[in-house]
């Protein structure tokens, strides 16, 4: 039939009908399943009968059941009226974001080639932080710099962003370490008496206002299914104690030369 404006949505066809071989039953199936007995027209040799609880006949899903009796000299068909209605493909790119509820794509639904992100997590530290650390020894965990993610299955891995800036008292090498909970990951391979982290170590070149920029990204393999908290500790080359810090220079200096940093840790589900 001719239309103006866009193709609808529906289009009718013919009604579906269904001829019966009687006998001495009141229980009859259905070719098709229906909600109830409105959505079928009865006939019983041509006259059509009344639907409903307590008149000709009921019918639920496939099962069609008639007040009375029939005999197997009846002759019995229905055509189903709910059939006529039909609903066609849509067209392409008609689909949109809106028409798809929040709930409706799960991770099983995805194709298994693709890279599938079950939540993200994200901690933004701005303000600064400091710690003496012995020689050779690592700081506590820099406060506020840490991101907890709870993986929804032990197959899940985590994919680790982490990029912050720091600076020490003096003038050494510094390098840092990425922690999930107390285990140290993201390590360098054992070489003798050399210290395993996961980035750096920069020289300072000179002066008290500078910090550098230190950043990592990691694919961890927890296996948990519990909360995990990922941290970071940072560490130096010289033979005394010295002073970390964090987001800041170590004078600080008060002026554009020393400026504050923000820093940044997140943590990506990645599903298997």
């Amino acid at each position: 039939m001719p239309y103006i404006g866009n193709q609808p949505a529906e289009q009718f066809t013919s009604f579906a009908t269904q001829e019966f071989s009687t006998s001495a039953t009141t229980s009859y199936t259905l070719d098709h399943a229906v909600t109830n007995e409105n959505e079928i027209a009865l006939f019983i040799n041509n006259v059509r009968q009344q639907p409903g609880s307590g008149k000709a006949y009921t019918a639920t899903g496939t099962a069609l059941t008639l007040s009375a009796a029939t005999a197997s000299t009846d002759t019995m068909y229905c055509v189903f009226l709910g059939r006529a209605l039909q609903t066609v493909t849509p067209a392409t790119n008609s689909i949109t974001t809106a028409m798809i509820s929040d709930d409706a794509v799960t991770a099983a639904k995805i194709s298994g080639s693709l890279g599938k992100i079950g939540q993200v997590v994200s901690t933004t530290k701005t303000d600064t932080f400091s710690a003496s650390t012995s020689s050779g020894g690592d700081s506590s965990l820099v406060t506020g710099l840490t991101v907890d993610i709870t993986p929804s299955a032990s197959s899940s891995k985590v994919l680790i962003l982490l990029n912050f800036a720091a600076a020490a008292e003096g003038e050494h090498g510094m390098g840092f370490q990425l922690f999930r909970d107390s285990t140290q990951i993201d390590l360098a391979d054992t070489a003798s008496s050399r210290k395993r982290m996961s980035k750096g170590k920069i020289q300072n070149s000179g002066g008290t206002s500078y910090s550098v920029n230190f950043s990592t990204n990691h694919l961890d393999s927890p296996s948990s299914t519990s909360q995990i908290t990922y941290g970071v500790k940072l560490n130096h080359t010289s033979s005394s104690s010295k002073t970390l810090y964090v987001n800041r220079s170590h004078d600080d200096s008060d002026e554009a030369v020393g400026g504050r940093s923000a820093s940044t840790i997140t943590a990506m589900e990645v599903l298997a």
